[in-house]
């Protein structure tokens, strides 16, 4: 997973070096991409999300899963 090889700076950089490939994250972007690093499910993720930001399950299910669906798109995922 390309993923495991994305290094984010301090501005949300993200950068994939073997791909020589980089996107700029927002702060949900990066938390969610941490979140997969360290295994967590989808669901666990939306979870996470919904407590931290107080909002709906959800609505943060849907922006999860449009996040996720845009990874496979670029091939960041399976």
């Amino acid at each position: 997973m390309l993923l495991n090889e994305m290094v984010i700076d301090e501005n949300n950089m993200a950068f994939i070096p073997s791909l020589g490939t980089s996107y700029q994250l927002n702060e949900t972007a990066k938390e969610i991409i941490d979140l997969i690093k360290e295994g967590k499910s989808k669901e666990e993720i939306v979870k996470i999300i919904a407590e931290k930001s107080g909002k709906s399950w959800k609505d943060v299910y849907i922006d999860v899963e449009d996040f996720f669906q845009k990874l496979k798109v670029y091939g960041l995922v399976q």
